[in-house]
This record gives C-alpha cells, structure tokens and sequence, in this order.
C-alpha cells in the first residue's frame, strides 16, 4: 500500500484519533508502512466495543428440577416456560392487530413484476386469507401445490375441507376432477386468485362446487359486514400436513398459543439486540406453508414491519434482494452453501481466495469477541460487493431447517456482518426449540433451548447413545409443542409420550456451555450386514462439505456391507474444480469420467475421515448424477428433505451396478 492510499483510508470519518498519530510520523516511516500495518492500524482505531450478550455465554442453559437432566434458558428466571412476550398478544390474531397499530396502518405486503419496483399494500388494506381465518377463529390447513393430487385429496378429505382458495385455476380443475371422481365429497367451495373462465363456473356447478374469483368474495364480504370472532389461545390455528418422507402427510394440530409461544422466546432471544420496527422489511422466499417461515414473519407483523415477496422464481431472488433491500433474511442451508460457492467461485486467482481468507480470519476474531459489524476495513475493501448483492440493508438472518456446515456458517457471518442466528426444530414444536444466543457467533452448534422451550436427552441405547454422558434424542416440552396429529392417535402416540415429551427422531449432545449439537439421526437409520448402526443423512451432511457436490444421497442394505452413494456434482463449480485435476469438458463430459469420478471419490473420503466418520460409515462407490434432486420431480419434500424411499427406487439400477461392480 502505498503512502497516499493509506492516507485516503486515513480521511474516513471513523478513524477518529489514528490521523492526529500518524501526522507525527516521519514520511520515509509512512513509504515503508506497508499494507498489513496500514490495515492493522485501521482495524484497531475503528474496531466497536463488543454488545453485552443477555446472559452468561459459559452458561447458556441451566437443568431443571425433576432428576431427568432437562434444561432449559439462561434467559428465564424459573424453570416456568415463555407464553407470550407482549400482555396484548395471545393468538396470531393479536400478532397482526398489534402490527396494524404499531405501524400507524403502514405498508405491510410487497409484491413485483420482472424489472419493477415493489408495490406496497397497507394492514388494514390487505384481506388475505390467512388473517381472514384467524379473524373468525377459522383454522388455516396450508395445500403445497407441489404436494400431488392424490396427497391434496387426502388432505382435503382428512381435514374435512368445504372451502379452498387457490392462486390458479389449473389447481381449481384438479380439485374438481377429485370431486368429479367421488373422491373429496365435502368440497363445496373454490375460490381462484387469478381470471379464469365461465367453463369452469359451470364445471363445478355440475358436481355441486361453487367457484368464485377472489374480487367476488371481497364484494360478499363488505356487503354483509361481521364482527370478528378472534380466536382463544388454546383454539387451533393451523394444521400444517408435513410431506413426509414416507407415506401420507401427516397433520400437525398447531394452536395459536404455540405460535405466540413461539414468535414470543424469538423476540425474548434477541430483545437486547434486535427487536423490529415498522422500518424493518422481510424478503419472503420459503414456502409459505412451512412454520419456520410463518413464525418469522410473526415476529415482524408483530411489529408492524413489512414483508416484500420473491417473483417466485428462486433464479431471481438476487435480483429481488437488490430491490427490495431487505433488513431481515431467513435463509436455509441449501441457499448457503449455494452463496458461499458462487464467493469462492468468482475469486478466480490465489490472490483473490487469500484474500477473502485472510479478511475472513480477521473479522472472526472480531466476532469471538462478539462484535459484529459491517463497515470495518474489511468491509469496505473485500465484503462490501457480497453485503451489496443481498440489498446491503441486512441486519438479521436465521438460519434453520437442515444443518448448516460451521465452515460456511462462520465464513459468511464475517462476509455479511450482520447478526445471523442459527435454530433447530421441527413443525411438532411450532417452527424452532432452540436458537443461538446474541454474542455467541461460534459454529457447529444450534444454541441453547429457547424462552419457550425444556429440553432433555433421553437414552438410544441400539446407537450407544446415553442421557447420563450428555447424548441421547432429543426431545422437547412446552407451550410451543403442537397437539397431535389430525385423526391419527397412533402417529401422535409415537411422537408425544404420555407426559408430554415430544420425541424429535434427532440425536443430540450438550456442550459445556450449554448449548445443543444435533450429531445424528434415529429415524432413519438401518444396519448393514455385520450388524453396524448407519444414519445416512449424517454421513450426506459430511460429504456435502464437498466443494465438488451440490447432492448426495448414501444407500446401504442389512444384506450388504458398505455403503454406495448417488452424488450430484455443482454445476457452478465442477468446471473449475475439474480443471485444477486436469480435466476439461462439458458438465455432462466431466460428470461421465470415471477418472474424475475417482478424484470427488478420494475427496469424499479424505473429508469423512477429517470429519471423523468411522471406516464402514464410508461410501465404497458412487454413481455421477447430473440431474438435481427436486421437489418437482419427486425426489425432495416441498421443505427440501431427501424423500429416501422414492430416491431408492429412482436409482435402484445404479445401486445395484454399484454393488455388483464391488464384487467383481
């Protein structure tokens, strides 16, 4: 660096004092300052004082009473859960009340159409149908439209489903043609969203659906005018039909106390640090029926924030995000390690990925101290591009669904300098059980229990897992686990016990601090032939580290005595990645090389044993895929999950060449 571009870091306002120091040194000192001392020297005169974390970060959760080793917040004065935060807020009714106040009837929802600006619509403008719902203490039962026909008729007919409002008229016709074929009789009521045609008017007519356009249903509404009806605390909100992975979905009964339970312990995690105002804005990308989503934008109607929605075109989102400039940005594992890759993949010299490093491992230190911030040198010099691409207003981010790698998750809470929080928990607790705490920006750990929540390990004896060493499935209590599911007391029975212990499937462990690490799974684990304990989606979430991999799926059977594993390499930087091992070519070309096939193979193998997977936890072989697994077509759930059993029998063929192959 030479002496007039330190001089030019020097005039930012920030620096206070340092220029007043530096005035005192000799010119020939300031020529052979260097780099490194003008950016230490930056660093230091500009570094914040780190905020007060709520509680002590060595003690993040402390045992209940009781002898069974449950925990519960550091943030509670007693060992009673969080109901609520707000006097005023007891269902998601208040929830949307409160916002309409607090925000002086401001604008609420955003939408946009290709290369336009967002368009607002105030609270009390906005009838929509959830909200419309909870008016009238009806109960909301989301429909994925990617769920199929036969799993939308099974819900319409398990949930006793008279009315469904629809975006477009094509889910209309497939529901007419369920009720056409005698197979969801108590449908009588189609509202669509979109224009649609007299045809299809007259369609349902013939099998005694009425169908209305979404304006018609409006006009019925200010003509015969009602009080609202506002809901209880303990009356049923939503039935949210998680798309299992196997078998039919299953209806989680949640209340609209779970749901404020819920919204509440976010807010009471983060009130020292973060609590939104009407000038924060949420960008909404994930499904709208999955409760991680609908909890966050709890937290920000609540407090009469807004929500701008994507075009629905996930290839656009970036260009949404610059638009809209969102504060607070939900975001699931899949995006991450998507934005982490297309960093280092644009950093195309060893200069540039030094960089990126070095600037990285300077503001983690900084983030150990617990500062976290976004105008730092680094910011300016390396960052700024990255905060930019996301709006450059971000000030929150939450990561939940799916584990996220601690390498991805750390990097890019240097790169993005926001407070960015990670939770675990499922739709059976609302959305999340427990949460990062402000001030701990470490990784590898999904925080301690929140406000609402006691959790405790029970023992997994087959796995060798033990409550009494701090390991075991986790399971969870409170005002934020659902109440059952609809119809199916022998599903309910398995998930809740008769104290009320929701029993998660995940294994956890507790850290010294008091923290939880999810390190294994029980649900889907299975034996291979000498009698080993396999939880594959442990050994995925390894492998995924894989700068080579976008998806990988890892196969094994009680009468076979390894593992296979079908991967889909990145199409964003297989090309590169193939190129520092000498192969040129096509993705197809490349994702066909057996040679290159063996180089991802060693590099899968090298990143399970550094991870410490054990020898028969290591896939023997692999079979190059270069179609993503998709919701669409069939191999993922609308929240992402691998569905295992449609995967096997998709790559039945491959498994059986894998392990015919391995004989030879």
């Amino acid at each position: 660096m030479q002496a007039h571009e330190l001089f030019r870091y020097l005039r930012m306002p920030e620096l206070g004092d340092v220029r007043q120091y530096v005035r005192t040194l000799p010119t020939n000192t300031l020529m052979g300052f260097g780099a490194f001392a003008a950016l230490t020297t930056y660093w230091y005169a500009t570094r914040p004082k780190a905020l007060k974390p709520p509680c002590d970060l060595a003690m993040q959760s402390v045992e209940v009473e009781g002898g069974e080793h449950a925990r519960r917040s550091s943030l509670l004065n007693n060992d009673e859960p969080l109901i609520y935060y707000y006097d005023d807020v007891r269902t998601a009714y208040d929830i949307f009340q409160r916002g309409v106040q607090v925000s002086n009837n401001g604008p609420c929802l955003g939408v946009r159409k290709p290369n336009q600006p967002y368009e607002w619509i105030s609270y009390k403008e906005w009838v929509i149908i959830e909200q419309g719902c909870y008016a009238f203490s009806m109960v909301v039962v989301p429909l994925y439209d990617t769920l199929g026909t036969e799993a939308i008729t099974y819900i319409v007919n398990k949930a006793d489903l008279s009315l469904v409002f629809c975006d477009k008229p094509d889910k209309a016709k497939l529901l007419l043609t369920s009720v056409e074929k005698g197979e969801a009789p108590i449908l009588n009521t189609i509202v669509i969203m979109e224009s649609f045609g007299v045809d299809l008017v007259e369609r349902g007519k013939k099998c005694g659906v009425e169908v209305f356009s979404m304006r018609e249903i409006e006009e019925l509404g200010r003509a015969h005018r009602q009080k609202p009806i506002p809901p209880k605390p303990e009356d049923l909100a939503v039935i949210c039909f998680t798309s299992g992975t196997t078998g039919n979905p299953k209806g989680a009964m949640i209340t609209h106390q779970n749901i404020v339970s819920n919204t509440s312990a976010f807010v009471k995690t983060t009130e020292k640090t973060f609590v939104p105002t009407s000038d924060d804005v949420l960008i909404s990308f994930l499904p709208l029926a999955h409760m991680f989503e609908r909890i966050v934008e709890c937290v920000v109607l609540c407090h009469g924030a807004r929500i701008g929605f994507f075009q629905g075109d996930i290839r656009l989102l970036m260009d949404d995000l610059k638009t809209l400039q969102p504060t607070v940005f939900p975001v699931v594992p899949r995006l991450l390690n998507r934005m982490f890759d297309k960093i280092f993949g644009q950093a195309d010299t060893s200069l540039k990925r030094w960089m990126l490093d070095f600037a990285s491992k300077r503001k983690e230190a900084e983030l150990r101290s617990g500062i976290v911030r976004n105008n730092s040198f680094w910011d300016k010099v390396v960052f700024r591009k990255i905060q930019a691409s996301l709006g450059g207003k971000v000030r929150l981010m939450v990561t939940g669904a799916a584990p996220v790698s601690a390498s991805v998750l750390t990097f890019l809470r240097t790169a993005l300098g926001c407070q960015f929080y990670e939770g675990y928990g499922q739709t059976e607790c609302t959305a999340g059980c427990s949460l990062s705490l402000p001030g701990d920006w470490t990784a590898g750990h999904v925080g301690a229990p929140m406000p609402c929540s006691i959790i405790k390990l029970v023992d997994v004896q087959e796995m060798n897992y033990l409550a009494a060493k701090g390991e075991g499935e986790v399971c969870v209590k409170g005002p934020n686990v659902f109440r059952g599911y609809l119809k199916d007391p022998e599903k309910t029975a398995e998930a809740l016990d008769k104290d009320g212990w929701l029993h998660t499937g995940d294994i956890g462990k507790w850290l010294p601090n008091g923290t939880l690490k999810i390190i294994d799974r029980k649900k889907h684990i299975f034996k291979l032939a000498q009698g080993e304990y396999i939880a594959p989606e442990k050994i995925e979430n390894v492998y995924l580290r894989c700068e080579a991999l976008a998806q990988v799926f890892v196969h094994g059977e009680s009468l076979q005595a390894f593992l296979v594993a079908i991967v889909v390499p990145d199409p964003e930087t297989l090309r590169n990645w193939a190129k520092k091992k000498g192969f040129e070519g096509s993705y197809e070309e490349l994702c066909k090389n057996k040679d290159l096939k063996k180089h991802i193979l060693e590099d899968m193998l090298r990143i399970g044993k550094e991870s410490g997977l054990k020898s028969f936890e290591q896939v023997k072989d692999i079979f190059m895929h270069t179609e993503m697994f998709s919701i669409e077509n069939g191999l993922l759930t609308p929240t992402l999950k691998a569905k295992r059993p449609e995967l096997r029998k998709y790559f039945q063929s491959q498994i059986d060449e894998l392990y015919a192959n391995a004989k030879m």
